[in-house]
């Protein structure tokens, strides 16, 4: 059973793709930020964000240390009705976005997930405060495509995730500050091809087709294993981060509170042994006061010679009985 758990947490971890760290100066940069973007009833636009920011140094990340905010995180101009998913993140609303008020810990990455609507077409312009890695877009099947302008965007194509499937677009290697534009239209599907052709715009906002196909979001084998899995409902990237974190945390307090008894023991040991080594001490210290006193006593002629020999005999027994159990310490 735990090998079959273990090799489902493998497969798992490969829904994740692997992209070295790019060399960067900022102290926070963002791993993966996964934006999914719908249309709402009313015809506004729904943004669902999941952003992995890390802190790529080997202190606590407490903010620039202009004021308390610790990440900055700007919101389209328009943005509104602003849901923070996390309520274990202190965060406060700004004009122009939100911060957050929590230390990122030292080389640990904090996931902040969060969504707003935009009113319907609206422009929807975009900056990011950090150096981005990558962003996964990501758009409902039918629910219409996206543009970008002023950036690179690659077009994963259609796949299937969670029981939808969606079409999904990348940009990678987002500089710190950098601003773009994503137009929504919930009534243009992508083409037909698209799924063979890779999308890229640049900042003079015309696309252009590139002739190598696009990589696979994810591995088909790995995403049909996770819809027909008892976890399916689940997004997969938040749950592997949750069991991530379960299984850091779980190992690090075993760890942690076995290494603590291991010391209370060896502490106590010591203190036993220390205590029983100095009973023996003080014994044999009694012993030979005991025995100088018994000379004295003989000398004063209040003990005759046999009972001298007598009680001689006995703290001589005790004693070696002593030192015998204080060679045990020694050796």
């Amino acid at each position: 059973m735990i090998k079959k758990i273990t090799v489902f947490f493998l497969g798992l971890m490969l829904l994740i793709p692997f992209y070295g760290l790019a060399a960067s100066e900022s102290k926070i940069s963002v791993d993966m930020h996964y934006l999914v973007v719908s249309s709402a009833e009313d015809g506004s636009t729904n943004m669902m964000n999941m952003v992995n920011y890390t802190n790529t140094t080997a202190e606590e990340y407490k903010g620039d240390g202009k004021g308390e905010a610790v990440l900055n995180v700007t919101l389209p101009e328009g943005a509104k009705d602003l849901n923070f998913l996390d309520n274990q993140i202190a965060f406060k609303q700004e004009d122009k976005g939100f911060i957050t008020t929590i230390p990122v810990p030292a080389n640990q990455t904090m996931v902040l997930p969060f969504s707003y609507r935009m009113p319907k077409g609206k422009e929807i312009k975009l900056t990011v405060n950090y150096p981005v890695q990558i962003m996964q877009i990501l758009v409902p099947e039918g629910r219409g495509s996206i543009e970008v302008n002023g950036a690179e965007a690659t077009s994963q194509g259609l796949f299937k995730f969670d029981d939808q499937n969606y079409f999904g677009y990348t940009i990678e290697d987002i500089k710190e500050d950098q601003t773009f534009t994503l137009v929504y239209n919930k009534d243009k599907q992508p083409a037909a091809d698209e799924t063979k052709q890779a999308q890229t715009t640049g900042e003079n906002g015309k696309n252009s087709s590139v002739t190598h196909s696009a990589p696979a979001f994810h591995n088909s084998g790995h995403i049909k294993m996770w819809a027909q899995s008892p976890l399916h409902r689940f997004n997969p990237h938040v749950f592997l981060i949750i069991i991530s974190v379960i299984l850091i945390a779980g190992i690090s307090y075993y760890v942690y509170f076995r290494r603590k008894a291991r010391l209370e023991e060896e502490r106590l040991g010591a203190d036993k042994e220390e205590k029983a080594f100095k009973l023996l001490m003080a014994k044999q210290k009694a012993i030979m006061d005991k025995i100088i006193e018994l000379e004295e006593t003989l000398g004063d002629g209040k003990l005759s010679e046999d009972e001298y020999q007598a009680k001689l005999a006995a703290y001589k027994q005790h004693l070696v009985q002593v030192k015998l159990n204080l060679r045990n310490f020694v050796e």
